[in-house]
């Protein structure tokens, strides 16, 4: 019998999304051109539940710990019993007075972890990374408490961060 290469040698490998850091269009117009630059977005990951709150770069590729290990359905109902944790998508800039946070995007993530089961919504997640990254603070929609988990845990990391931010990130983060 003849192997897989045998019988279909012009098989083209296939290429996945590439997420690209730096610039992509240094020294060339090739490959790469028109890609996002994810080097000053983290997201930060809040349970309110739990009283957790950390950074987990897995969230770039929907591979962070509070989403491994569940399947993804298709609407919030078919999650049994589940609680609300939050995906934030935290943009920094950087200016000749230092770095600020520039943007921030929240997302829900309805969970049930003994179930296994999980909702969030893609549209959602894309759209307010693209405004974070882009300055806008989208946190209306969070609970109270979550918010000021958020506000804590980055003032926490780095204060002078949080003082060069601006009123809009501010009075975002408040009750």
């Amino acid at each position: 019998m003849a192997n897989e290469e045998e019988k279909n040698p012009k098989k083209k490998p296939s290429t996945g999304f590439n997420i690209l850091s730096g610039d992509s269009t240094d020294g060339h117009g090739g490959y790469g051109v028109g890609t996002i630059n994810l080097d000053n977005v983290s997201p930060v990951i809040i349970d309110p539940t739990t009283d957790e709150i950390y950074v987990d770069v897995g969230a770039l590729h929907a591979r962070s710990a509070l989403e491994k290990r569940k399947k993804l359905v298709k609407t919030r109902e078919e999650v049994p019993d589940g609680h609300t944790a939050w995906i934030v998508w935290v943009t920094l800039q950087r200016t000749e007075e230092g770095p600020h946070y520039y943007g921030i995007g929240a997302c829900e993530f309805f969970f049930n972890a003994e179930a296994k089961r999980a909702w969030k919504s893609m549209p959602e997640h894309v759209n307010n990374m693209d405004k974070s990254m882009k300055g806008k603070v989208v946190v209306d929609h969070m609970d109270a408490k979550s918010k000021q988990m958020l506000r804590n845990y980055l003032i926490e990391y780095d204060k002078e961060v949080y003082e060069r931010s601006s009123d809009e990130v501010k009075a975002g983060l408040q009750d």
